[in-house]
């Protein structure tokens, strides 16, 4: 289901920073100091590679059909550009934010991966970060968009998980 009315210019959101961008960051820092100090999260087994890998497959996935289910209701994941519609369908019947528990799954994956403890660590004020400048200004210019269509769909759908 879409929902679609007018209003609130996207440019009134300032978020902090675009979220892949925070995301990125957030993993090279950590890439960083795990090659200064690193700090396994596994032992030397393989358990790291496969869980990392799976967890990259399903995030991957979980990505691919929040945007084309985006597409399919014509609106677009770019903040920057006005939301035409509410998509209620899909994955966002599980998550108001489907595409970043895809990216915090993608991020948990490179972390196993790399098997650093570090990439972990960072995930905790990355999330903070996340939902202080991002989620919520996103969450006030949809509540200003679509108004009480955003409200009944925020108020049976969680924000993350």
């Amino acid at each position: 289901m879409a929902l679609s009315m007018g209003k609130p210019d996207p440019r009134s959101l300032r978020l902090i920073a675009p979220p892949p961008v925070m995301y990125i960051g957030a993993l090279l820092l950590g890439v960083a100091i795990h090659a200064l100090s690193p700090i396994a999260i596994f032992p030397a087994t393989h358990a790291h590679a496969i869980l990392g890998g799976v967890l990259l497959l399903i995030s991957g996935a979980f990505a691919r059909w929040a945007f084309l289910t985006m597409r399919r209701f014509g609106t677009t994941a770019n903040p920057k550009k006005p939301s035409e519609a509410l998509a209620t369908d899909g994955p966002f019947r599980i998550s108001r934010n489907p595409i970043y528990v895809a990216m915090t799954g993608l991020y948990i994956g490179l972390s196993f991966l790399v098997n650093s403890v570090w990439l972990l660590i960072l995930l905790a004020p990355l999330l903070m970060l996340m939902q202080w400048g991002v989620v919520l200004r996103e969450e006030r210019y949809l509540s200003g968009k679509f108004g009480n269509e955003y409200t009944a769909y925020s108020s049976r759908v969680r924000r993350w998980l």
